[in-house]
């Protein structure tokens, strides 16, 4: 029942988020339109290549939003597989210190990200951007115990910022070549797993012996600092 609370108030957070953002960039867009008598120019991309692991992501961006200066408004969304962590640690952090079984592990993470972008170079007649923005990852670590009849999820949902540097080259009328590179920070948070949570304040519900944040945080592979390096397509929306 706890759990179920528990998906239900994290799925309502994430709509209101999307939809914060949805509404912002409709406003950006209203705004602009007003004050320049046209509407920003708007693009999709798809990408693939490492975010929180190996994954894809896709963006909508509004370009040109603002009325004096050269910045863009993206908002993306992202999903990577990664390593859980130490199956045998978790166990122990957040379970039992029962070793039978054979222990497997497979971890996931799903992305928002908002970010703003300005041009700061070109690379032959490309522009090179900057993005720098906000970020909003969901974790989930699934450890396997199998023969030991013991199965777990870890979840965590950390806040980040990041940064990174994007261009796109022409491959057809309405399509470009992305390809982009950055740094993704993501800061510590609640660490939740069968019936037992660790936060980084030392707080602990149902705590496993002796064991703190700083145990599970060693246990488990959730996002915290990520090289971004993905290329894909980007289709301006407006041509």
């Amino acid at each position: 029942m706890l759990e179920g609370h528990r998906w239900g108030t994290r799925l309502r957070r994430a709509v209101a988020i999307c939809t914060v953002t949805g509404l912002g960039l409709g406003l950006s867009a209203t705004a602009t339109s007003a004050a320049t008598g046209k509407a920003p120019a708007k693009s999709a991309a798809f990408e693939v290549g490492a975010t929180t692991g190996f994954g894809a992501r896709a963006d909508f961006t509004l370009h040109d939003f603002t009325r004096d200066l050269p910045l863009s408004l993206r908002i993306g969304v992202g999903y990577a597989g990664r390593d859980a962590g130490d199956p045998l640690a978790a166990r122990r952090v957040f379970i039992n210190n029962n070793t039978n079984g054979t222990p497997d592990e497979s971890g996931h993470s799903w992305q928002l990200r908002l970010d703003l972008a300005r041009p700061v170079a070109r690379l032959g007649r490309a522009p090179v951007n900057l993005g720098v923005g906000v970020r909003k990852a969901f974790f989930t670590g699934t450890f396997d115990y199998i023969g030991g009849n013991e199965n777990f999820d870890v979840t965590c949902r950390p806040w980040g910022v990041g940064f990174a540097f994007d261009t796109a080259f022409a491959i057809g009328r309405g399509s470009d070549l992305t390809l982009a590179m950055g740094l993704d920070r993501y800061f510590s948070a609640t660490l939740e797993g069968h019936d037992t949570a660790y936060s980084p304040d030392g707080t602990a519900i149902n705590q496993q012996e002796d064991y703190a944040w700083a145990d599970a945080d060693d246990a488990i592979n959730q996002p915290s600092w990520e090289l971004t390096a993905v290329m894909g397509v980007r289709w301006r929306l407006d041509d």
